[in-house]
This record gives C-alpha cells, structure tokens and sequence, in this order.
C-alpha cells in the first residue's frame, strides 16, 4: 500500500516556496560603494587619493594635471554657480564632486545633457555623450533593385 505524504511532494513544497518568496514586493536598498568606500568618504577625499582607486588610463590622466579648461571647469563646479555646466571637454575624469551636477557635453554635433551619478565615477564624461548614432535603413526605394522597377503604382 502506498504511503500518504503529509506535506506533499518535494516539487510542491518548491513550487510553494516560490510562490511565497514571489510575493516580496520591497526589497533593500543597498549602500552605493566604490571600490569599497561610500559615497561621503569618497567625497572627504582628496583628488590624489581618489585617483589611487581608479585605473592606470584614469590616473595618468590625473597626475598629468588638469589642462586650463578643466581647471575653470572645476573651479566653476566647486562655486556652484550654474545648474548645467557646458564643455566641449570629453576627457574629465568624474571625481566624487561632480556626483549629482548636470553637464552638457559637445558630442561634435549638438549638446547632449549628462547627469552625472554614482555609478559614472572613474569615467570619462565623454563616454555618455555617443558621437555616433545609430544607423536606421528604411525598406528598399525604386530603383533600389531590378525588380523594383515593375512595383505597381498604386
């Protein structure tokens, strides 16, 4: 004679377990961190130690020092005087002071808007500004082929 499961088969409780762990709607925030350093210790950093954090390409480009654009740039950011600031500079590096300011970057044809968050750090802002777009081909136009010579003419 068969034996009666209680509980039910091990692919029922499975599926049940699913079901209760599908119906979590709020789920924790996590702390955002780079490199294992919060957002206000990175900020209480200076520019030399933050850029021991970053990649060799990045440090470089910080030891090199910051052309005069970037120092007004800076300079400008650390007055806060505008809401959107506007560079033809792709190659500032984001440090931990620019972290919620708004840019508009020159891409060579327009001015694309940047918001500038935690994730952006040890990047540089012209990479959020594409200088390319995407190519977008519509169906073939007469003439295209051969056999588009004898379309209807509706």
């Amino acid at each position: 004679m068969a034996r009666k499961v209680i509980g039910g088969s091990g692919k029922a409780s499975r599926r049940r377990m699913r079901k209760a762990r599908s119906k979590i709607t709020a789920r924790a925030k996590h702390e955002f961190t780079f490199r294992g350093h919060t957002m206000d210790e990175l900020k209480a950093m200076s520019v030399d130690d933050f850029s021991e954090l970053l990649p060799s390409r990045l440090r470089r480009s910080l030891a090199r020092g910051a052309s005069d654009e970037m120092e007004k740039l800076y300079k400008s950011m650390n007055a806060g005087r505008r809401t959107i600031y506007r560079t033809h500079r792709r190659d500032v590096v984001i440090l931990p002071l620019m972290v919620g300011k708004r840019f508009a970057v020159y891409n060579g044809h327009a001015w694309k808007e940047v918001e500038i968050q935690p994730d952006m750090l040890g990047h540089f802002v012209g990479e959020f500004a594409p200088t390319r777009q995407t190519v977008k081909h519509t169906g073939p136009g007469v003439g295209a082929t051969r056999s588009s010579k004898f379309l209807p003419l509706k």
